[in-house]
């Protein structure tokens, strides 16, 4: 059934009013006519079933019926990746989306070679990815931030994937150590991705002495930013992600 992400609260009788091109995609892609049914979340509320009550010269109603699923939530991952060429800064957005992280911070480093990015469009395909998947909630994007403020303002508590070009511990091995706090797995976590260029010595240096790091290599091969970002969180996430169980974050 097609899925809708929408801002508005979901209740019994809802009238809700999706966007010009939301309303497009339901009555001219997808065809949609009065008493059509679909599936509406907006991350808050769950998803619930909803009818299509009335077709307008711009724009649809839709009436929420009844919730299908309770809210729940992923692990508290986010995914920090320096600011790449677009299409694979969109790519990436994509994938983290699919993926499961919660959100996606773009930083820049010493080497960022930095094209202009588009919030607008990035979280367009946030919320498509999130549609598609069957998720009941839409990761935050984040406009591009330096990295150092980044680590400057870092939350207590969350640990760090950092992804060293230089050499690190396999990824699995290293998840499945304790913490260094003595915490459980459940705790937040963050994955960092590089620039094409790599992280300054510097930067390096500065990532591997931070307390709350754990260094991974992505094997032998140099791998495109993109390209990391998917094998890294698919790592995480068969190490100490949600693949293998229920995960309720509320």
């Amino acid at each position: 059934m097609i899925r809708l992400h929408v801002p508005q609260t979901l209740f019994p009788g809802a009238a809700l009013a999706p966007t010009l091109d939301q309303s497009r995609y339901l009555t001219q892609v997808m065809r949609l006519k009065a008493g059509d049914l679909l599936l509406v979340f907006n991350g808050v509320d769950g998803e619930w079933r909803c009818v299509v009550a009335e077709v307008l010269k711009k724009g649809v109603i839709l009436k929420a019926e009844d919730q299908v699923r309770p809210q729940t939530h992923g692990p508290d991952l986010e995914l920090i990746v320096a600011v790449v060429k677009k299409a694979r800064v969109e790519t990436i957005v994509e994938k983290a989306a699919e993926l499961g992280a919660k959100r996606v911070r773009l930083a820049i480093t010493q080497r960022t070679n930095a094209e202009r990015i588009r919030l607008d469009r990035l979280d367009a395909i946030a919320e498509e990815a999130a549609e598609q998947t069957g998720r009941l909630d839409v990761p935050v994007i984040d406009e591009p931030v330096k990295l150092e403020a980044i680590l400057d303002t870092w939350e207590d508590g969350r640990r760090l994937m950092f992804c060293d070009e230089t050499g690190g511990a396999p990824p699995v091995r290293a998840l499945a150590s304790p913490s260094p706090s003595g915490e459980g797995e459940r705790k937040p976590w963050s994955i960092l991705i590089g620039p094409e260029g790599g992280f300054s010595p510097e930067e390096g240096e500065r990532l591997r002495a931070l307390s709350f790091t754990t260094a991974v290599s992505l094997g032998p091969r140099i791998l495109r930013a993109d390209t990391a970002a998917i094998a890294a969180m698919t790592l995480w996430q068969a190490a100490v992600g949600d693949w293998d169980r229920g995960y309720d974050r509320d």
